[in-house]
């Protein structure tokens, strides 16, 4: 044991290394992800063999096979994807990007068999806004955003590019090659409809506008029926215009003899019969009558609907929603039923129970969702409107999920019914970042956005503050407890760590460094603390005199955010604005693994109490599940040095 101590210590030449994780022996296996980009118009996609989802997830692009339950990842694009399209055939796939102002937005074709890249377009500045194979699949045409807004025609087999445009004055939204020609397209957007004719010879594409009369539309969706002789434009107003193709004359609008659809029409798709439906931004879904356009049927769903992709036989549809839902809906009945769910937006914390590995616990803006670890469906939703949860955790008999919210109170719920159990009113101002429960599940220690550190007591009926301890002078990210409860050690972003004495409600030691200190874990033997924050490294440090041991670079670009520590102490994990997660051996000082995927922020992460499996949480709404590798998983697991 002290030769081990006194090797933690840095005596020799480790002391305050700071060398890169040169030596990475690999990747981490992703095992699976939870999580669906809502927002992205179209881009929940029935592949044409109905066996296979196709959606975007950050800057991944996720294929999930329904009847295998299986996930696989088509990873390449370095921002979040803006558009996805699936070729008629099914045999190739494209996604585009959005980026920084000024920087190329790259357009991505890939082989969807061989789920590799096939070509890679980059002409596009900022964003790609629209995505369309033409029917043979010669050609894919791209559209910028509205920083770029130019169309472009390319030639799928070479990947060059053969002609391009300005697609219009005003910035165009959407576009759909027709269905039986290959040089034909439509696109829509501000206050216009172009029919394009694609002259291969000269290397020309050229435009035609289509009379709407006096109507002035933006023009969000585009659908062409089986044999192009009508399009159907939907529109943010709420109405649906039948635009003639061989003429380009207006025709007549939708619904008829009622209001228009609330907050606009989103997105279309066509039934074999003719039937049209429309998705809306107040999340109805319509189904309207084949010619005279009226209002068959309607049902609502949550969240404004961005994605409708029917089955090969259509009789029913996938349906996507802006809050990350994803419906099973018939097309006769109109009765959906929620199939997959996730976070929409930023993800706070993760926790699991004590020593119970099959479920996992995360919060976001106003909501904390429970998971099963297995089968990644949501167990409960506990939702809170209008707040954003900062911080959660599981007391030790696992019979109260305890949180803490932005609007200053501690609120503990149970955690199969999700009933409120007791709310803490005015616990911290300015929101509760940070709580922690003791082993007694007679105490919870909370950190506040002010500085404040309390502890509070939990009675049957009653719970009071016991000590209120403000010496830091900025917000407190992480708390920790020693396993016997005697002391609590709080990070913050006032460049200081305290540990703090629980008896005597008094400070012990204070960690001083030039960072915003974000986390902290204990060692699992308690003679070393490890620590991480905005200066990108990793602090080693001794919990009886409080001076650092080693310091470890811990990431190249961005701040690191989150730490979690094995059962042994003999890995951690570590997360940050890098996007990257890494697996470290904690004698070696090495990142051993790294795990890529996140495209946001890694907010939060945890290794799950089997030693397993790692949970990883991030500002894109998205849970990341990682395999640790078994050998790895043995050394964590092994308990006997400590």
């Amino acid at each position: 044991f002290w030769l081990k101590l006194l090797f933690r210590r840095g005596i020799g030449p480790s002391c305050f290394s700071s060398a890169p994780p040169a030596n990475m022996e690999g990747e981490l296996e992703m095992a699976a992800v939870i999580g669906f980009k809502g927002t992205v118009t179209q881009g929940l996609i029935l592949h044409p063999d109905n066996e296979h989802l196709i959606f975007p997830l950050g800057c991944t692009v996720v294929v999930r096979n329904l009847l295998q339950r299986v996930q696989t990842f088509l990873q390449g694009h370095d921002n979040q994807v803006s558009c996805i399209t699936v070729s008629p055939s099914g045999k190739l796939l494209a996604s585009g990007q959005k980026t920084f102002m000024g920087f190329p937005a790259d357009v991505i074709i890939w082989d969807f068999e061989g789920r590799k890249e096939i070509h890679r377009l980059s002409l596009h500045k900022v964003a790609v806004q629209s995505l369309s194979f033409s029917p043979e699949e010669h050609y894919l045409a791209t559209l910028g955003g509205k920083d770029d807004n130019s169309l472009v025609i390319w030639d799928v087999s070479t990947g060059q590019p053969i002609c391009g445009t300005p697609a219009s004055t005003e910035t165009a939204q959407c576009l759909k090659f027709f269905n039986t020609s290959e040089f034909h397209l439509i696109t829509g957007g501000n206050y216009h409809i172009r029919l394009w004719n694609f002259d291969l010879a000269n290397k020309k594409i050229r435009p035609t506008n289509v009379n709407v009369g006096q109507l002035k539309r933006v023009t969000t969706s585009v659908l062409l029926d089986s044999n192009d002789e009508s399009a159907y434009c939907g529109t943010m107003t709420g109405d649906l215009l039948q635009i003639s193709l061989d003429r380009g004359l207006f025709q007549q609008s939708a619904p008829k003899g009622r209001p228009n659809f609330s907050m606009g029409i989103t997105c279309s798709t066509m039934l074999p019969s003719g039937d049209i439906l429309v998705g809306t931004g107040d999340g109805t879904i319509a189904k309207l009558t084949a010619g005279s356009l009226k209002v068959k049927g309607q049902c609502q769903v949550l969240g404004s609907v961005t994605s409708l992709t029917l089955t090969s036989d259509g009789t029913h549809f996938f349906c996507g929603t802006a809050l990350s839902n994803v419906y099973w809906v018939d097309c006769d009945s109109l009765t959906a039923e929620l199939r997959n769910t996730c976070h929409s937006g930023n993800i706070n914390a993760v926790a699991f129970p004590f020593g119970y590995s099959e479920v996992f616990a995360t919060c976001s803006v106003s909501d904390i969702r429970v998971w099963n670890s297995k089968t990644r469906q949501e167990l409960l939703r506990i939702q809170v409107p209008n707040m954003e949860c900062h911080c959660i955790d599981f007391m030790r008999d696992g019979r109260q999920i305890i949180s803490g919210w932005s609007d200053g109170k501690i609120r503990a719920f149970l955690p199969q019914s999700g009933r409120l159990l007791y709310v803490i009113n005015d616990s911290h101002k300015n929101g509760v970042t940070a709580i922690t429960a003791t082993s007694d599940c007679g105490k919870i220690v909370s950190g506040g956005m002010e500085g404040e550190v309390r502890v509070w007591r939990i009675g049957p009926q009653t719970q009071t503050m016991e000590a209120s301890m403000k010496e830091h002078r900025g917000r407190v990210w992480c708390i920790r407890l020693r396993q016997d409860d005697s002391q609590a050690v709080s990070a913050s972003s006032d460049g200081s760590c305290i540990i703090w004495d629980l008896a005597t409600r008094t400070r012990s030691l204070c960690l001083f460094e030039s960072t915003m200190f974000k986390n902290l874990v204990y060692h699992p033997d308690e003679s070393q603390l490890l620590t991480t924050g905005s200066d990108r490294k990793i602090a080693y440090w001794d919990t009886f005199d409080g001076q650092a041991i080693r310091v470890l670079e811990g990431s190249e670009e961005g701040e690191l955010a989150t730490l979690s520590i094995a059962k042994s102490g003999s890995h951690f994990v570590s997360g940050g604005e890098d996007r990257l997660l890494k697996l470290w051996d904690y004698d070696e000082g090495t990142a051993k693994f790294v795990g890529i995927g996140h495209s946001g922020t890694i907010n939060a992460v945890a290794i799950s109490p089997d030693q397993s499996f790692i949970v990883s949480v991030g500002q894109e709404g998205a849970i990341f599940i990682w395999t640790v590798p078994e050998a790895v998983t043995e050394r964590c697991q092994d308990t006997s040095g400590l």
